[in-house]
């Protein structure tokens, strides 16, 4: 039987997933921002008013960001948002680098090539996202960078070390995101992605390393400060309930 609450959200199905798409990349871009401060429930009702739907998609939306890991549950019920952790982040981004490091030197001792098929499909792949000319922000955007990093760990001929690199992606995923927040950053990803793509084709390793190793100092720089910026904002705001 229907709640009162679905019953709200009147008309066809794809309505209804249209409101809780809505509520969920809103909610997620907030959350993403530092607009809700630390500690404070985010509740149902307040956020339903918030973003002119019902509690429904709202409800739908939160456990989402639940699996996601950008909000926890509270105590007494609900979620409240879940501060980035700018030590664990920094550690794992390490655990990434040398992780992706091993994936690009691999080759210099197994002897093997990375993949030639799997390389030119990739670059295949990246040129069209460069010719689609992304302009805005897109926290989204991560999962494609995700499966860049494993696909290319993959084409070195070691799936275990692919496996782990998506262990590693999963769990910083909550704040590799913020990478993300600039249509700037998702051009210039890009853009670096095909220099080390291009690299590896020519079998520049050396080459291909120095634009890796450029890259993810930019990209830890930019999450880190967007991290912290958001972590205070969090911080600033009154923690009512």
């Amino acid at each position: 039987v229907p709640s009162m609450d679905a019953a709200a959200d009147t008309g066809l199905y794809t309505t209804r997933s249209v409101r809780v798409e809505h509520a969920y990349h809103s909610l997620k871009r907030d959350l993403l921002l530092g607009e809700f401060p630390f500690g404070r429930r985010l509740a149902e009702e307040r956020l339903a008013a918030r973003l002119d739907v019902s509690r429904t998609p709202v409800r739908e939306a939160l456990a989402r960001l639940h699996a996601a890991h950008l909000v926890d549950r509270h105590p007494e019920g609900g979620y409240l948002p879940r501060p980035p952790d700018l030590v664990e982040m920094r550690q794992l981004y390490e655990v990434r680098f040398a992780l992706e490091r091993a994936a690009l030197t691999r080759p210099r001792i197994s002897g093997e090539a990375h993949a030639r098929e799997a390389i030119a499909s990739l670059i295949g792949d990246w040129e069209a996202l460069l010719d689609a000319g992304t302009e805005d922000p897109d926290p989204s955007f991560v999962l494609l960078d995700e499966d860049f990093h494993v696909r290319l760990a993959t084409a070195s001929g070691n799936g275990e070390l692919a496996q782990l690199l998506a262990s590693v992606n999963e769990r910083i995923r909550p704040v590799r995101v913020h990478d993300f927040m600039s249509g700037v950053r998702i051009r210039s990803t890009i853009a670096e992605h095909l220099g080390v793509l291009h690299a590896v084709r020519r079998g520049d390793i050396d080459g291909a390393q120095a634009q890796r190793d450029e890259h993810f100092a930019a990209a830890l720089e930019e999450v880190e400060n967007r991290a912290a910026v958001a972590l205070a904002r969090m911080i600033a705001q009154p923690g009512q309930r």
